[in-house]
C-alpha cells in the first residue's frame, strides 16, 4: 500500500516506525484533537500468513518482506563473527 501525501503539510509530532511501538505512540498522540500525527513506515501491512503464528516468527527472518535482514559489527569476543539481528518490517498492531 502507497500512500501520497503532500510534503508541504506541517505536523505536530511524527513518529518513525509503525511497529507495535510506533503504532501506540502515534494513537495515544493523535487523542488529542489539536495535535496532527504522521506515522512513517517502510515496511508493508502483515498479511504474510506467519507473522500471526508464534512459531511462524522463524519463517519470517532473513525475508527481506518481513525483516530488515541486519547483521552485527564484527565482534572480537566471538572470533570476529557477525550475527543475524532480526528486526520486523511490517506495520504492527497496537494491544488492545
Amino acid at each position: 500500500m502507497v500512500m501520497l501525501m503532500s510534503l508541504q503539510q506541517a505536523y505536530d509530532y511524527i513518529v518513525i516506525g509503525a511497529g507495535s511501538a510506533g503504532c501506540v505512540m502515534a494513537n495515544r498522540l493523535s487523542e488529542d484533537p489539536n495535535s496532527s500525527v504522521l506515522l512513517l513506515e517502510a515496511g508493508n501491512k502483515d498479511s504474510n500468513p506467519w507473522i500471526h503464528v508464534p512459531i511462524g516468527y522463524f519463517k519470517t527472518m532473513h525475508n527481506p518482506n518481513t525483516d530488515w535482514c541486519y547483521k552485527t559489527e564484527p565482534d572480537p569476543g566471538i572470533n570476529g563473527r557477525r550475527l543475524e539481528w532480526p528486526r520486523g518490517k511490517v506495520l504492527g498492531a497496537p494491544a488492545l
